[in-house]
């Protein structure tokens, strides 16, 4: 089982788009697939057409889970996540497809214990992951975008982590400051995770043809930041936003079209990088000039 969590220090990139499209190419692609919700705002579980109202569906939560298990109480994750495979049902593929869902009160409640109880605590994702390991091929972590207890639980959590920047300057510093607090979880987890940092992923980018300075300045400032960026980047597109509205991610709703193409060739990607050194890994070129826009460098 490979844990990937996307992370970022900075709001409103697509962190979450960007993390259930991924989840449902490796699922597309025949994996078996767990999206767990570390975010309060749920936006993962709204993604993939779960919303926990009601007693009954609250106690589901994820948030409920990590309190139970951070007072030494155990709570089996398989009674927790929700089956979504039904989302796949008509590419006839032998992939699945589930979450583990937040709700706000009680995950916020767990991200308060977990910063009371300390950097020992840290790793209680982690342990609860091994302990379904014979379930899944891959699990996808959704993380909240601030520096938070619950964010240190996901970096810890993972196999490998990767950011998610947009083409604007403060999402350029969110992702350094994520890439830099990746190399720290080791040494905080006493040697016990010790995630790799696999990348970032430029999302709501412009074809070549609508590049403006700022958004040629961030493609190199990536590489300038030692970010390491995919090749393949995430073009804007309505489609991907339109789908949360349907409970559907993108990459499934529109399989054939761009958006299905454009995660699918980003997870080929990712894989590829999990599984090599980063000295082999191929990186985008950097961009010298653009006709009508002023590089700086």
């Amino acid at each position: 089982m490979k844990v990937f969590a996307f992370a970022t220090q900075k709001g409103g990139v697509g962190k979450t788009s960007t993390t259930v499209n991924f989840a449902g190419s490796l699922a597309l692609a025949g994996g078996r697939v767990l999206v767990v919700d570390l975010d309060p705002q749920s936006q993962a579980g709204a993604a993939l057409g779960v919303n926990l109202i009601g007693e009954d569906q609250l106690a589901r939560s994820l948030g409920w889970a990590l309190q139970a298990r951070l007072q030494n109480m155990r709570m089996p994750l398989s009674n927790l996540w929700f089956d979504r495979t039904e989302l796949l049902q008509e590419f006839g593929g032998q992939g699945s497809l589930h979450l583990l869902a937040s709700e706000e009160s009680t995950m916020t409640a767990a991200q308060d214990l977990i910063h009371k109880k300390g950097f020992q605590s840290t790793p209680i994702l982690r342990r609860m992951l091994v302990e379904v390991a014979d379930y899944f091929d891959f699990v996808v972590i959704d993380t909240p975008p601030a520096v938070s207890s619950l964010s240190a639980t996901a970096l810890a959590a993972a196999d490998f982590v990767i950011t998610v920047c947009i083409p604007e300057y403060p999402a350029l510093k969110g992702a350094a400051a994520t890439r830099g607090t990746v190399r720290y979880v080791s040494e905080r987890t006493n040697g016990e995770c010790d995630p790799q940092y696999l990348g970032v992923v430029l999302n709501r980018s412009n074809p070549p043809s609508k590049w403006k300075a700022q958004e040629i300045n961030i493609r190199n400032g990536t590489l300038d930041a030692d970010l390491s960026p995919f090749r393949r980047d995430v073009r804007t597109d309505n489609r991907i936003s339109d789908s949360f509205a349907y409970g559907v991610p993108a990459v499934i709703r529109y399989a054939s079209h761009a958006p299905g193409k454009i995660y699918a060739e980003l997870m080929q990607q990712v894989l590829s990088r999990a599984a090599q050194p980063a000295e082999k890994w191929e990186l985008p070129e950097r961009i010298e000039s653009v006709e009508g826009a002023e590089v700086v460098g």
